[in-house]
């Protein structure tokens, strides 16, 4: 029997999961809500199956429903995590789980007591080759992880474009990378030392390199959307390098195919394979798993998880803030990548047409 679930949010990632639950097979899209009527409209052109709803009460109230999806803006998750929680649905949610650090922790709060599932899409833990480094590195092949390098740098976003309810481009898209490197070191940060830049002397720092160490080794996270927002053909630097005191493991991908290269002590590999985007097929399939077995999936990643990695994106964010903030470029730069990014029809992070 198929998981009846309700999304909540129909924006850009809303529409990813429903693609994924229909491709799937193991979903009933029941109910689709949103408050703005153009999504609501195209929710009925691609799931006519659904029933679209401007109010979600309705599918609360529906105790046929076993999941909900949380995905529209990070304000409005606390609340409906509470109320999920009141009338027993388990959830899946986009991260932040809020838009505060003070209620996300109170989130991890409540759905640690409640007997209901709850995940929330840190999808680089999904993606088939970070699961193929750290069984590489589980194995012994690089001795003792010592170095931690994750790099992500596209034209991506510019300012102003998406992040005003989770914050500059390091706590929007870097808490993934914040997150993966504590994934892979097995233990939490204990320094740090973070330095920001002010492209296009735009308010916030839209590039950040944050450099510490853990409690077993050190890291380095570099993340923007700056690379090149208006060369004539976009291009970017996406990689994460890891060395250990036998060995190392790395990869690059051009959103087409990921590159994996393994070079132990006993094995080398080099592997190429489609990179899978945002992994929310992995993610769903993980989740119904749990729901219908009873047993939380260990792969699923926690609302802590999310919790932790969030806090630490803004600490390190605030690190850079104190120390000398260079503004490079002019405001009028980044109106001419408005203006480019409005039209753009290929390229990095296409914005959505009303």
């Amino acid at each position: 029997m198929k998981i009846k679930v309700g999304l909540i949010g129909f924006g850009r990632m809303g529409r990813f999961y429903l693609k994924e639950m229909q491709k799937s097979g193991r979903w009933d899209v029941a109910y689709i809500c949103d408050i703005n009527p153009d999504c609501r409209e195209l929710a009925k052109q691609l799931s006519p199956e659904s029933k679209i709803l401007e109010n979600e009460q309705e599918m609360f109230d529906d105790e046929s429903v076993q999941v909900v999806g949380l995905f529209a803006l990070a304000d409005s998750r606390l609340d409906r995590i509470e109320k999920a929680i009141k009338y027993g649905k388990h959830i899946i949610s986009e991260k932040p789980v809020s838009d505060t650090i003070d209620k996300e922790w109170k989130v991890v709060d409540i759905t640690e007591k409640a007997s209901c599932f709850s995940t929330v899409n840190l999808y680089l833990r999904n993606a088939w080759y970070h699961q193929t480094i750290k069984q590489f590195i589980d194995q012994g092949e690089i001795g003792e992880l010592a170095i931690l390098r994750i790099c992500h740098m596209t034209p991506g976003l510019a300012p102003g474009e998406g992040h005003e309810y989770e914050g500059p481009a390091f706590h929007d898209c870097g808490m993934h990378y914040v997150d993966i490197a504590r994934w892979y070191a097995g233990c939490e940060y204990k320094t740090w030392h973070a330095q920001g830049v002010n492209m296009w002397s735009y308010k916030d720092p839209w590039w950040v390199q944050c450099h510490g160490t853990f409690q077993n080794g050190v890291f380095d996270i570099t993340q923007g959307f700056v690379y090149g927002q208006l060369s004539k053909d976009q291009t970017h630097n996406s990689y994460v390098d890891i060395i250990g005191t036998k060995g190392i493991a790395r990869m690059t991908h051009d959103f087409k195919t990921a590159v994996v290269d393994l070079r132990g002590v006993t094995q080398t590999h080099h592997i190429e394979k489609p990179f899978g985007g945002k992994n929310i097929d992995v993610l769903c399939d993980l989740f119904a798993d749990s729901i219908e077995t009873g047993i939380r999936n260990p792969k699923l990643p926690l609302i802590r998880d999310s919790a932790i990695a969030s806090e630490y994106a803004w600490t390190f964010l605030h690190d850079a803030r104190t120390h000398d903030l260079p503004a490079i470029g002019e405001l009028k730069t980044l109106e001419q990548i408005w203006e480019r990014r409005r039209n753009m029809k290929n390229g990095y992070g296409l914005l959505r047409k009303p």
